[in-house]
C-alpha cells in the first residue's frame, strides 16, 4: 500500500531557513520587520520544499490583491523569461500571482502596459526592460512599489534594483580569452543599450587594440573576413544569440573553433548548450535575480527603503573556446 507524500508545513519551511515559525509567517504575509536577506532565505527554502501558502485567505487578511505585475520587452529572450521564472517561483511561495504584460520595444506600448497593469491594483511592478525612460520609471514609482531588474539609463531614487555586474563579466571572458593566448580579440554587439555599453568599456580597457563589430551592419560577415585573413584570433560577443550567429557562420566558413576562432558569448543561455561546440558563455544568475526582484519588491510594501544590488556572474567554459 502507497501512501501520499505529506506536504510541506510552514515549521518545515522554518527549520530548513534556519529561522522561527513566526519569522516565516511575517515573511509570507508581507508583514513588515522581516529583513531583505531573511526573506530571500525563507522565500528559496519554501520554494525547495515545494510550500504554498493559502493566498485566498492572505488577501482577506491583508486587503491586498497579492498580484506582482512584471513588464517584460521580449517573451522570447531566454534572460528575461528566466528572470520571471525566478519571480513567479518567489511570488508563489508568498501567496502572490503574477501579472506578465509585454510591450515589445515600444516605448508607448510600453508606458499602455504599465498603466493597465496599475490599473489592475497589482501590488507592486517588476520592470524587466531597459526600453523606458527615467520620466516613465519616476512616475510609476511614485504610485506603486517598483523594482528595476537590469540596466536601463536611469533608475529613479523610489525604485529598487538589482544589476549584473556587467563589467566584472566582460572582464571575465576577455581574460579566458588572454590566458588561452589571444590578444587580437574582437567584440561584437547589437544595439547601445546600458548593458552592452558597460560589457564594451570593460573590453576596450583590457584590450591593447579593440577591433569592434555591428551585427547590424553586416559586422558577423565582416568579422570573419577579417578572420580569414589574418585578423582576430577570438571574439567576444555582447550576447549568446550574436555568439551563436557568429559561431554557425564560422562552421559554414570551414572556420575551425575554437582552432580557427575562439569565441565567447554572454547570459549562459540553453542556447550555449545545444549549439556544436558548446559556447563559452558568462552566466549571469538570472534566476536568483528574479527571487531577489520579488524579495525587494516585498520589502518595499512592508514600507522598507529601495535597495541596490549587484548579481556577480560567473564563467562557464565550454567548446568554442
Amino acid at each position: 500500500m502507497t501512501g501520499t507524500a505529506r506536504r510541506p508545513t510552514i515549521v518545515d519551511v522554518a527549520r530548513a531557513a534556519s529561522v522561527s515559525k513566526s519569522l516565516v509567517s511575517a515573511a509570507l504575509r508581507g508583514e513588515p520587520g522581516v529583513s531583505a536577506a531573511s526573506r530571500s532565505r525563507i522565500l528559496a527554502a519554501a520554494d525547495e520544499l515545494g510550500y504554498r501558502s493559502n493566498g485566498w485567505a492572505q488577501r482577506l487578511v491583508s486587503g491586498r490583491s497579492s498580484l506582482v505585475g512584471v513588464l517584460l520587452t521580449d517573451l522570447r529572450n531566454a534572460y528575461q523569461t528566466d528572470i520571471v521564472n525566478g519571480i513567479e517561483d518567489a511570488a508563489a511561495a508568498a501567496g502572490f500571482d503574477v501579472v506578465l504584460s509585454h510591450g515589445r520595444r515600444d516605448r508607448e506600448l510600453l508606458r499602455e502596459r504599465l498603466a493597465s497593469l496599475t490599473a489592475l491594483g497589482v501590488d507592486a511592478v517588476i520592470a524587466v526592460t531597459g526600453h523606458l525612460d527615467a520620466d516613465d520609471l519616476a512616475a510609476l514609482a511614485d504610485r506603486v512599489p517598483m523594482v528595476v531588474v537590469g540596466r536601463p539609463a536611469s533608475v529613479p531614487d523610489a525604485a529598487g534594483w538589482i544589476r549584473n555586474d556587467d563589467e566584472t563579466g566582460a572582464r571575465l571572458a576577455v581574460a579566458h580569452l588572454q590566458e588561452r593566448g589571444h590578444d587580437r580579440i574582437a567584440y561584437v554587439h547589437g544595439s547601445s543599450r546600458p548593458a552592452s555599453i558597460a560589457r564594451r568599456d570593460a573590453y576596450r580597457a583590457l584590450v591593447t587594440e579593440a577591433r569592434e563589430y555591428d551585427v547590424h551592419d553586416d559586422g558577423i560577415a565582416r568579422l570573419l573576413d577579417a578572420v580569414a585573413a589574418g585578423g582576430p584570433t577570438a571574439a567576444f560577443a555582447a550576447n549568446d544569440r550574436i555568439a551563436a550567429q557568429i559561431v554557425a557562420e564560422a562552421v559554414d566558413r570551414g572556420i575551425r573553433l575554437p582552432h580557427d576562432l575562439a569565441v565567447v558569448g554572454y547570459d549562459n543561455t540553453e542556447l550555449a548548450d545545444l549549439i556544436r561546440p558548446g559556447l563559452t558563455s558568462v552566466d549571469q544568475p538570472r534566476g536568483e535575480m528574479g527571487a531577489a526582484a520579488m524579495a525587494q519588491a516585498l520589502g518595499l510594501l512592508d514600507g522598507g527603503v529601495p535597495e541596490r544590488e549587484v548579481a556577480s556572474p560567473t564563467l562557464v567554459v565550454r567548446g568554442s573556446s
